[in-house]
């Protein structure tokens, strides 16, 4: 059974004013952390708030943001006509740097010569050494260290693209079930998956898990050449990008009429799932959903089995803060999302796996995925 494909319109697009209000609020979060500024890379930090994405290269491209100072993106003379195009360049003061010359001296009038600054996690070390060597009165700490919570909480229109992401992932589900599993590698069915989520408006595929029998007990297995059968428990875990918002979702079915000992684990998985996700309200703290769904896996005698944090935050990659696991006590918030998806890992036997992308309420929680927790039966 296939659903109809619906075309939804493209979203309207984020505006300079947007990209400026994320960077004013980034730099003062930097300041109210005791910090001298932001140091921002080509990735999706930079993506996020100024919506501009240049190709990564040894060149130095780098936004500082510091209170107090206009934005300054300091970017390779070569690429600096795309900068200019970018959605938030007119919030922003271009410093170009030409081959030959020290893109560290560029960007040094921007910093504080004695400032402890945020450095987005994925900075090339070279370019963190540069600047060190440029100015070695300076010190760096990791963004997700120092500023963990810089994109975790959404706005009415990344909330927007979030659920048509997951609506997306739902729909995509919805047709894989109609597929043949019996007799056909893991591979073939996750590129099923992957075709699905394209036909539905992904324009980026990040993973497509496809554990099958014993290769479900892997949490990350990547999808292989083993043959699925009837009678194998299969976990589905898939995801990507859809107007550059993540989706991430799994499901957990069946080849075949399942043992009621395969339908008790499911049914654990789901009764702890849902408990997390009628835990979720704002003022408590990430590892209290955590704590939730362990209990209930813990409670049916699988809490060993339960290997893995209970989820993580989604955006603009499908893996950011918050996270929901032991010891992160920050409390949600209001427009933050992320996953549910416990799991019981059985070695040597199956996996189950139930997944749902979640925001958070003024009073509660909301599902961005609403496909069936069920276990459906395949073929």
């Amino acid at each position: 059974m296939t659903s109809p494909h619906r075309e939804h319109p493209e979203p309207a697009p984020f505006t300079a004013a947007d990209y400026a209000a994320r960077m004013e609020r980034a730099a003062t979060a930097a300041a109210d952390a005791g910090l001298a500024g932001l140091l921002i890379a080509p990735g999706p930090d930079l993506t996020h708030l100024t919506g501009y994405q240049p190709i990564e290269t040894e060149r130095l491209t780098l936004l500082v943001l510091a209170a107090g100072q206009d934005p300054v993106l300091v970017v390779p003379t070569l690429e600096a006509p795309d900068a200019q195009a970018a959605p938030g360049a007119p919030a922003l003061t271009l410093r170009d740097w030409s081959d030959g010359s020290s893109p560290y001296a560029a960007a040094a009038p921007s910093l504080d010569v004695d400032g402890h600054f945020a450095v987005s996690d994925n900075a090339w070390a070279m370019h963190l050494l540069g600047l060190q060597r440029e100015l070695p009165g300076t010190t760096y700490s990791a963004v997700t260290d120092v500023l963990p919570m810089l994109r975790a909480v959404k706005d009415e229109r990344e909330l927007a693209r979030l659920a048509a992401a997951g609506e997306a992932a739902d729909a995509a589900y919805a047709e894989v079930l109609g597929v043949r599993f019996a007799g056909r590698r893991e591979s073939e069915v996750a590129a099923d998956l992957a075709r699905l989520l394209r036909r539905h408006g992904h324009s980026q595929v990040d993973f497509t898990v496809v554990g099958s029998g014993p290769n479900g007990a892997n949490p990350h297995h990547e999808a292989g050449e083993r043959v699925i059968a009837d009678g194998d428990m299969v976990v589905l875990d898939f995801g990507g990008l859809k107007h550059g918002y993540g989706s991430d979702i799994s499901r957990t079915v069946h080849v075949g009429e399942p043992s009621e000992a395969e339908r008790r684990v499911h049914d654990v998985v789901r009764e702890a799932q849902q408990a997390a996700f009628e835990a979720v309200r704002p003022g408590i703290g990430c590892q209290e959903v955590d704590r939730v769904a362990r209990k209930v896996i813990t409670d049916a005698g699988y809490g060993e089995q339960f290997i893995h944090r209970t989820g993580h935050g989604i955006g603009v990659t499908t893996h950011e803060p918050p996270y929901m696991v032991e010891g992160e006590e920050r409390p949600l918030v209001p427009g933050m999302c992320f996953s549910i998806e416990p799991g019981i890992y059985l070695a040597g036997r199956f996996g189950v796996r139930i997944e749902d992308i979640v925001t958070v309420t003024e009073d509660g929680g909301r599902r961005l995925n609403n496909a069936p927790r069920e276990m459906a039966v395949v073929g």
